[in-house]
């Protein structure tokens, strides 16, 4: 229960924190200088909202080891809590939406502040606090350190505006969590009815409530405050309450912006003389009815206190608050309030009715309601803050060299499958910290082997009924609070965001997790903007994405990928592999597991690569069996293969053409270079490991030639130098040729780029790779068209 005195500090709080959100983005939009006329923006009546909330939650509620996505629109609510604690600086909040300031929405790697999740993308924080619930049981239960299993729990909470509910990928999220028994999550909904463009549709407060209690949640309505709980009680407040639960969203709204008057009049205009009723609503000026009318439980800080205490178990709580859009502000209840900003003279008689003098707008204490030295002496007893930042760091696993499978003919596929497998035999601490997930695609994907000798997580063990019935099966499916692989659903959302989960598990709980995660590669896209949001908070793990391209020929175009090479190159926050043969791909792998456990503080590595920051990678792979080449890698090699390319056949003094190719079509290359050395001389191959590294490195080198560094050279350019300008390049994949058309820019060569620009169909590998000619009479006719000379004798017509 909270005492009266911390009720009263919470209260001026709460005041304060309402006053500086508004201000900061009030600053932004009037007082700031601008250079480029464009409105800045805010969310003012947004982050109204959420403040009694984020009050209760910040300054009484939560514990260190609690961890909080906050709804992307009150981030100035966030900021100014964390300015209160010591977190934020003035600098900061002054620039709020400029360079270098307080971000628009929260951030991890952007903002300065205590930032748990970033949130932007609605509905992505939401979803990633249970995932991050499911991530902080497993590191409990592995037991690592001392004191792991009885350690405090922390809640995983989300501040979730009403709208993001219509996110599709909030439902993917709540089946997963009802599927694995989620734990220790809270949902608080900033129940506003009000979205970007119009008012909530009645009724939507039943659905959320029979959708959360369907999956195993407790739900908890915070409806009314004390002022509406206390008038309830008094004759005639049965049916004030009967006429608020039947009031449509809409009308509610626009009584609020309205003001007393006009709840008056509607109120006794809808239920006429009532006499208890009608005594109860004249009892009270326009000012107290309007307070009363809008003192719902979201903007009820002893009602919201209550609310929270009240939860005693570790079962999911979703609390749906009801607020209104805009509280204790001149916009409060108008529909177009989203993108409203208060007027210069609104925000002046604001100021004035606070007390707050011009020139002290930012001072933490000016205006409080009770004296600084208290409220200095209450912040620094915040629990939440007790232990200043509480972002952990974790020690670095140990990467030995990874050997690549014995065998004369294999695919990459197959390769990362048993490199896995080898690993899994081992008590290395590497092999303890991988953990795999796969959307239901994990055998297919080549990771039975894996699972079979690690075996499945779960909180509780479970048996596999088939194996226990002697029934035949090459997995083994055993659950165990041991087991290193998280089974997901077929909904890739969930697999990037319990991804970006696992990969901030160093951060968030001080536990180092090695993340894999193995998906079909088309269906990237399908979770693209989760990927994305994994990468944004620096979340680090390995993607595995296979089967690839349209080498995947029996399945047809609708599981057939083209424009994922690109995604590759340019997605910020990961590395993108596409190797040939599975030497690389063991090479690529050691690389992988040492580069996302990187932070910046190592020296700069790579030619012109930023290697030392990290990050999480991306391994294009396939199911084509190729005829593996016999070498031992050296150093020098291994290195070329993590740069991004090498000279599989170097070319000689008069090279007349080079082809460069990468991933599943290096037979076609490799057959194409020996048919065209009868007729053009020196002809060199190029397997290209990564386009991405490859292009990242070139436009690095050219932004520090710009700036002065004459000597800079990027390691396309050290590869491409020996070439005369006149050397023809024939670039080809099995994806969109424009991922690798970019090299005849890099010293000027004439290219011929090949690739798949459209989408598949069934067939076999020769056959589709000769109609969207990447087979090796295509490769043929490009070097012709490359390269000055007499026609290659090879040459024949290409469809």
């Amino acid at each position: 229960m909270t005492d009266s005195h911390s009720l009263k500090m919470l209260e001026a709080l709460e005041q304060k924190v309402l006053w500086l959100s508004s201000w900061m983005i009030h600053n932004a939009n009037h007082l700031r200088p601008k250079t480029d006329g464009l409105k800045v923006g805010g969310h003012q009546a947004s982050s109204a909202s959420l403040v009694t909330l984020m009050t209760a939650l910040y300054f009484h509620v939560l514990r260190p080891e609690d961890r909080v996505a906050v709804k992307p629109h009150a981030s100035p609510v966030f900021h100014a809590i964390q300015y209160l604690l010591g977190n934020q600086t003035r600098e900061n909040l002054e620039a709020f939406r400029g360079f270098g300031g307080a971000q628009s929405y929260p951030s991890r790697t952007k903002d300065s502040d205590d930032v748990d999740f970033s949130t932007g993308s609605v509905g992505l924080g939401v979803a990633i606090t249970s995932f991050a619930s499911m991530v902080q049981d497993y590191v409990r239960l592995k037991g690592w350190s001392a004191g792991a299993k009885t350690a405090p729990e922390g809640r995983m909470v989300a501040l979730v505006g009403d709208a993001e509910l219509d996110e599709g990928n909030i439902y993917e999220a709540l089946m997963e969590g009802w599927k694995h028994g989620l734990r220790n999550t809270w949902w608080v909904i900033d129940y506003n009815r009000q979205s970007l463009d119009a008012v909530a549709r009645e009724g939507l407060y039943g659905q959320f409530d029979k959708l959360f209690r369907s999956m195993g949640w407790e739900v908890v309505t915070i409806k009314y405050g004390h002022l509406l709980q206390a008038a309830f009680q008094e004759p005639g407040g049965e049916a004030l309450r009967d006429w608020i639960d039947r009031c449509p969203n809409q009308l509610y709204s626009a009584l609020t912006f309205q003001g007393g008057a006009a709840w008056r009049k509607r109120l006794l205009d809808d239920l006429g003389d009532q006499g208890p009723l009608t005594a109860l609503i004249e009892a009270r000026s326009d000012d107290e009815l309007a307070r009363l009318m809008t003192n719902l439980g979201g903007h009820d800080l002893p009602a919201v206190l209550e609310a929270f205490a009240a939860v005693d178990h570790d079962r999911p709580v979703c609390f749906i608050a009801y607020t209104v859009k805009g509280y204790g502000l001149p916009l409060a209840g108008h529909k177009d309030n989203h993108a409203g900003l208060m007027t210069p003279d609104q925000m002046a008689a604001y100021r004035g009715s606070l007390g707050v003098r011009e020139g002290q707008e930012w001072e933490p204490f000016e205006a409080l309601a009770t004296p600084r030295e208290e409220a200095e002496a209450f912040l620094k007893a915040v629990p939440f803050n007790a232990k200043g930042r509480r972002r952990y760091q974790a020690a670095v696993v140990p990467v030995a060299p990874l050997p690549a499978p014995a065998g004369a003919v294999m695919s990459t596929q197959e390769g990362f499958g048993k490199i896995l497998n080898e690993l899994a035999r081992e008590d290395s601490p590497l092999a303890q910290r991988i953990v795999t997930t796969s959307p239901d695609v994990t055998v297919s994907t080549n990771l039975g082997g894996w699972v079979n000798r690690r075996g499945l997580f779960n909180r509780t063990p479970l048996g596999d009924t088939f194996r226990d019935e002697k029934v035949p099966s090459a997995q083994k499916w055993i659950m165990s609070p041991e087991g290193q692989h998280i089974e997901l659903g077929i909904a890739e959302m969930n697999l990037f965001l319990l991804l970006g989960a696992l990969g901030l598990s160093h951060s968030l709980f001080g536990e180092r997790l090695l993340p894999i995660g193995t998906l079909y590669d088309p269906f990237i896209q399908r979770g693209l903007d989760a990927l994305n949001y994994a990468c944004y908070q620096d979340a680090r793990f390995l993607l595995v994405a296979t089967p690839s391209g349209i080498t995947l020929a029996p399945e047809g175009g609708a599981h057939q990928s083209v424009g994922t090479p690109l995604i590759g190159l340019a997605q910020d926050g990961l590395a993108a592999f596409e190797p040939a043969f599975v030497d690389e791909l063991a090479a690529i792998m050691t690389w992988s597991f040492d580069y996302m456990q990187r932070d910046g503080k190592g020296e700069p590595s790579g030619p012109w690569l930023r290697d030392e920051n990290g990050g999480s990678v991306y391994l294009r792979l396939s199911t084509r069996p190729l005829e593996q080449p016999k070498r031992a890698l050296d150093a020098a090699l291994a290195q070329d293969i993590i740069n991004g390319a090498y000279w599989l056949r170097r070319p000689g003094p008069n090279c007349a053409v080079v082809i460069a190719y990468q991933g599943a079509v290096a037979a076609e290359a490799i057959a194409a270079a020996g048919l065209i050395g009868e007729d053009r001389r020196d002809v060199g191959v190029l397997a290209v490991t990564s386009s991405d590294r490859l292009s990242a490195g070139w436009h690095a080198a050219e932004r520090a030639r710009q700036e002065g560094r004459r000597d800079a050279r990027c390691h396309i350019e050290t590869l491409l130098a020996p070439l005369d300008r006149d050397t023809g390049l024939v670039t080809v994949l099995d994806g969109h040729p424009t991922t690798l058309s970019w090299l005849g820019a890099v010293q000027g060569h004439r290219v011929q780029a090949l690739g798949v620009e459209h989408f598949g169909q069934t067939g076999t590998v020769d056959d589709l790779y000769a109609h969207h000619r990447i087979d090796t009479a295509a490769i043929v006719a490009a070097a012709n068209a490359a390269s000055a000379g007499r026609p290659i004798r090879y040459l024949r017509a290409v469809p």
